[in-house]
């Protein structure tokens, strides 16, 4: 497989063009003068590649870096490398429109007064897209608007609702996995974190959520915002369950938020969330560059940086096109041969252009993990190995192991032996054995520990690198990650009531709840619904009561309550409700059996 260039400069040229001015000093902060971001840590890439890094890597963490605000044409600006994603800003007839607020409050706040600064304070926030459901493309919305603006607000249809099927039911699991994912406990130098691929990294601010008030539902609708005009593709199930693409015709400028970026993306995240269709996503780009491509000069993101010219912006999204076409095709085929995920994932080769182009390196998703995916899509966990079917959770098969090596100083001589032969990968399988069923044992982590820095240091993929350094971190230091997985969720207010008990119906800790039945009745009296929340089996159901339905047996407690109300009380809190009957422990014991994580709610 051919590598990409060096010599090739071009990437730089465009991650600088049409650049104006730097944030400065480059640390964002919260009003009570707590990190938020900080630019300015990532100086350290301005130096060659150490031997610590994957040149590779190192490259995206330069190109990555370059913060500040950019003019792409005249009329469309961006700020960039101040947080995860990049937030786009375009002129209209009165004011502007933001394009993906960022992550935190606190960021998004300082890129709007980055562009105030160098084109006027006297334009005003005229509308907003949210391009799709993922957090970092929305949470920041109230830093550049108050939570009850009138202005349009668009995002694709199942905006919402995708929202809380990714990040809010699975979110504590994801939330951590993510810690490892982004390296938030890593330092920001040459041994550390150096990016993610697709941005350096996540903010750790103030989060929000204003909902949209325009649903976009069908490719080549057309809106018109501030005077600007925007048609938009949709692209559900590839980056993110809901999302769109959308075209300015009058600038010849197209967004393509995060199906084209300037890396390889994820098909299965590492972090969690549902498997992407890298068929569709092929599919998707092709129809943006039959739809839009035969004029556009432009072609941005919301993350990385843009392409100029219709040719290469083609070529680019071709590219990209062909590359997740080829990862489902070729994975397809063999698996149709009888090969596994693991297997397909060792063997396949992409075809040179893709092999060579920098925008299709591994940064942030992988051949590897994304082939797994694929595969997964299909074909669910299991590789069709009997012996696969039913092994043991990692301490009962560590036990196993070390007993098999004669030992744990054995199996530690073993590891060491491969360790000596740069075979860090098989060791680290080693020594996770040994850890899993010892994890007091200091060999066993030392020696792990230096097998995950040697795997991070010379890893291409930013996550991976991320991963392994995160867990050498662990080992080193004792310490649980858990704790920096962020602060509480500002989506509680913005749900429906069913929303909220979908979350609470995942945190019933369903064997110590298996023999209570209690049964209560809600009427939402500002809402003009009624509800009965059943606990059976270790099961809670809601069910929303219509006239056609009726309610069927009687409750064990009725409470007629406000929406506002209701939410206080799933949070654990004492309301005075507009009328009662029955017994209001009820609830106490629904909550009881529950792991309630108030920041999910």
């Amino acid at each position: 497989m051919g590598e990409p260039s060096f010599e090739d400069r071009q990437d730089y040229e465009d991650a600088t063009r049409g650049f104006i001015a730097k944030l400065e000093p480059g640390l964002i902060a919260t009003a009570e003068g707590n990190k938020v971001y900080d630019c300015d840590e990532y100086a350290f890439l301005e130096a060659e590649c150490p031997a610590t890094a994957n040149p590779k890597l190192w490259r995206q963490g330069q190109l990555n870096s370059k913060q500040g605000l950019f003019e792409l044409m005249p009329g469309i600006f961006q700020v960039r490398a101040v947080d995860l994603s990049n937030m786009t800003i375009v002129e209209g007839q009165d004011g502007i429109i933001i394009v993906d607020p960022l992550i935190s409050t606190e960021c998004a706040a300082a890129a709007l007064g980055l562009y105030r600064a160098h084109r006027g304070s006297d334009r005003p926030v005229t509308g907003m897209i949210y391009s799709h459901s993922h957090g970092d493309h929305y949470m920041g919305a109230a830093g550049v608007v108050p939570a009850d603006t009138t202005i349009p607000i668009l995002a694709p249809e199942g905006f919402i609702e995708a929202v809380v099927s990714e990040s809010v039911l699975a979110g504590p699991a994801m939330r951590r996995r993510g810690v490892f994912m982004y390296g938030n406990a890593l330092p920001r130098c040459a041994t550390g974190q150096i990016g993610v691929g697709l941005g350096m990294a996540s903010s750790t601010g103030t989060t929000s959520l204003i909902l949209p008030n325009i649903l976009v539902q069908e490719t080549g609708e057309e809106h018109v915002i501030d005077g600007v005009r925007i048609v938009f593709q949709m692209v559900p199930g590839t980056e993110a369950p809901v999302e769109v693409n959308f075209y300015f015709p009058d600038f010849k400028a197209l967004c393509i938020p995060e199906t084209a970026t300037n890396c390889m993306h994820n098909i299965v995240t590492l972090r969690g969330a549902q498997v992407r269709d890298a068929k569709a996503w092929s599919t998707y780009l092709d129809e943006a560059i039959m739809l839009y491509c035969g004029e556009a000069q432009l072609v941005f993101g919301s993350h990385n940086w843009p392409t100029w010219g219709n040719a290469e912006l083609v070529k680019r999204l071709s590219e990209q096109r062909d590359m997740y076409g080829y990862l489902h095709d070729q994975t397809v085929r063999m698996m149709n041969l009888g090969l596994t995920g693991i297997e397909i994932a060792e063997r396949i080769k992409m075809p040179p252009a893709i092999a060579t182009a920098w925008h299709c390196q591994g940064y942030y998703g992988s051949v590897s993990h994304n082939v797994k995916g694929i595969y997964q899509k299909y074909m669910t966990w299991f590789d069709g190995n009997p012996a696969h079917l039913w092994q043991y959770p990692p301490v009962q098969e560590g036990l196993r192991y070390v007993e098999c090596m004669g030992g744990v100083e054995n199996l530690c001589d073993k590891a060491e032996l491969f360790i000596s032969r740069d075979d860090n990968r098989f060791a680290a399988t080693l020594l996770a054995h040994a850890v899993a069923a010892y994890p007091h044992e200091a060999r066993p982590k030392t020696l792990l520990a230096h097998a995950y820095e040697q795997l991070g240091f010379g890893a291409e993929n930013a996550v991976w690198r991320n991963f392994y350094l995160t867990g050498a971190h662990v080992l080193r230091t004792g310490k649980d990650t858990g704790v920096l997985a962020g602060g509480k969720s500002a989506l509680g207010p913005q749900l429906s009531v069913g929303q909220w008990f979908a979350i609470l119906s995942v945190q019933v800790d369903g064997e110590r709840a298996a023999t209570k039945s209690l049964t209560v009745d809600f009427d939402i009296t500002d809402k003009g619904e009624k509800w009965r929340l059943m606990l059976s089996n270790g099961v809670l159901t809601p069910r929303l009561v219509t006239a056609a339905s009726g309610s069927g047996t009687q409750p064990d407690l009725f409470l007629a309550v406000t929406r506002m109300q209701l939410l206080d009380l799933l949070r654990g809190k004492q309301v005075h409700a507009e009328k009662q009957t029955g017994d209001i422990s009820v609830i106490q014991q629904i909550l009881d059996f529950t792991s309630v994580d108030t920041g999910r709610l």
